[in-house]
């Protein structure tokens, strides 16, 4: 409540408390999307209006996008946004047409006085270029109760696709819990900025947050502490599919993370048998790390990490199961080599691809595993080595992307041990050139990593989480040429009123020009 209070009279004072009418349906300029586009061509002087009159025409493979967009027009318009599988005059999706630039994700979205078309070659172009029209409608487009017109939208022509094909977002709920509500809030505010991965942080020393049939103590026992005694919780496979269906519908891929060997206290509280010892530790509510591991000489290690994984892989639709492997300080070198090599073997098996943080290149990494940068240097010859094999590397360099780092010293959530990260911090950096080695072929993607020790609510996610996710998706979408941090602030500038429509409890960060009335 002190944060809400905090935050409401912050906005006040900045000119974005209540928005008045007249801001609120101030024209929506083409040239302010986030991320930025790879091409805006505006036409000056036009503008389509929706109305009530105005249809989506969809295609079989669009369908589903065209529904999406229904559901966000109808609450705050009041119009009924009538779908048709049908061609027609109105708003088109269509997946046909689009340059072949475009690639899998990319879109073509054309505007006139007339009509809305967007083209892709496959859905999730389609849904991206649904996105940057959702950041063209004025900012109430976004409310869930009735608003006044006029529906305007700028016109001209956007060409747009993606620098790199991960752009992730990580959330851990293993700290803290976060129940099947709050992760779908993330969801929706999340892909509005392009981010397609969504990777769950499942399991760690205090809590085990998924539901395990062959191993049920892991969620009823491990799963019933947090950071600070707070409560615990845990996913059935009921709520884990539903969150991985909800994701599918938003081309976003669901990316769950078994962490292992270590931060593994949760799992060796509740089994004895899993420990070298046979006795369980007490279950762990701190925020030290590095004292827990795996029994790695035990055969039946490997026996429950098989049952975990090939449940878990049966649930997940996506191609990616990440086995951590960070700050294993209590496994030797040599443990730790034979387990990440063994247990590779087992996600293989099981069909997914391994993600695990670059600690596993202390290993030998299969062709397929994907080594996630965390480190705070520019320089790692282990990570470098790998890259000239053909390792892809998805970076989240934790001086840059941690978005549980604090803004500032007086910012009341987050840690700092990486240091402070205000939002040009946050944009200034180069994915492509950051760490000596790994140049641009090399990097499959971007995270931003939300680690759980201080934060418990939605309002706590979204405060960390914004403004800073749009400007790491801008580094990870838009081409590095296009990276300019005065005309980036300018853009996120735009988003203030809308997060206020939206609900989202961001940081109003001093270094943004936020709008006033």
């Amino acid at each position: 409540m002190f944060l809400r209070a905090s935050l409401a009279l912050l906005l006040s004072l900045t000119g974005l408390g209540v928005p008045t009418h007249t801001r609120l349906q101030a024209p929506v300029s083409l040239g302010s999307v986030v991320p930025v586009p790879v091409s805006t061509t505006p036409t000056p002087g036009v503008t389509f209006e929706i109305t009530a009159n105005t249809a989506i025409f969809v295609e079989p493979g669009s369908a589903q996008i065209g529904c999406y967009l229904a559901g966000i027009l109808r609450p705050s318009t009041g119009f009924p946004a009538v779908v048709y599988l049908a061609t027609g005059v109105g708003i088109s999706l269509l997946l046909s047409g689009a340059p072949a630039s475009a690639g899998a994700e990319g879109y073509q979205l054309d505007i006139t006085a007339t009509s809305i078309t967007i083209r892709a070659n496959q859905a999730a172009g389609l849904f991206h270029g649904v996105q940057t029209l959702r950041q063209l409608l004025p900012v109430t487009a976004e409310s869930t109760t009735v608003q006044p017109g006029p529906w305007l939208v700028p016109g001209g022509q956007i060409v747009d696709y993606p620098r790199f094909s991960y752009r992730g977002a990580m959330l851990d709920v293993a700290r803290h819990f976060f129940p099947v509500p709050a992760i779908k809030r993330y969801v929706d505010q999340i892909v509005l900025y392009k981010v397609n991965h969504l990777h769950l942080h499942l399991s760690d020393d205090q809590g085990w947050r998924i539901a395990i049939d062959s191993w049920p103590r892991l969620a009823s026992y491990g799963g019933a502490t947090a950071v600070g005694g707070d409560p615990g919780g845990y996913y059935t496979k009921a709520d884990y599919t539903e969150i991985v269906n909800y994701a599918v519908i938003r081309h976003l891929t669901i990316v769950p993370e078994i962490d292992m060997p270590g931060h593994t206290n949760a799992a060796l509280a509740s089994y004895a048998k899993l420990n070298c010892n046979g006795v369980a530790p007490a279950r762990y509510t701190g925020m030290k790390v590095g004292f827990s591991s795996l029994c790695v000489g035990l055969e039946l290690t490997y026996t429950f990490i098989d049952n975990v994984i090939g449940e878990l892989a049966a649930l997940t639709r996506g191609p990616y199961l990440h086995i951590g492997g960070d700050e294993a300080s209590s496994t030797s070198a040599a443990d730790y080599a034979t387990f990440v090599n063994r247990v590779q073997g087992i996600v293989a098996a099981h069909g997914k691809t391994v993600i695990g943080f670059h600690d596993v290149l202390n290993a030998t990494e299969l062709p397929s595993t994907v080594a996630q940068f965390w480190w705070t240097t520019t320089a790692n010859a282990t990570v470098a080595q790998a890259a000239g094999r053909g390792t892809k590397i998805i970076m989240s360099p934790a001086n840059k992307t941690y978005l549980d780092m604090k803004y500032r010293n007086s910012t009341r959530l987050g840690l700092k041990w990486a240091g402070l990260i205000e939002v040009q911090t946050a944009y200034e950096w180069n994915p492509g050139a950051h760490v000596a080695g790994v140049g641009e072929s090399s990097v499959l993607g971007v995270e931003a990593p939300l680690w759980s020790e201080t934060i418990r609510t939605s309002n706590d996610i979204e405060y960390l989480a914004f403004p800073r996710l749009p400007a790491l998706m801008e580094l990870a979408w838009s081409p590095a040429s296009s990276h300019n941090w005065e005309a980036f602030r300018q853009r996120l500038a735009a988003q203030g009123p809308r997060w206020q429509v939206m609900g989202v409890d961001f940081y109003p960060s001093p270094q943004i020009g936020w709008p006033t009335p």
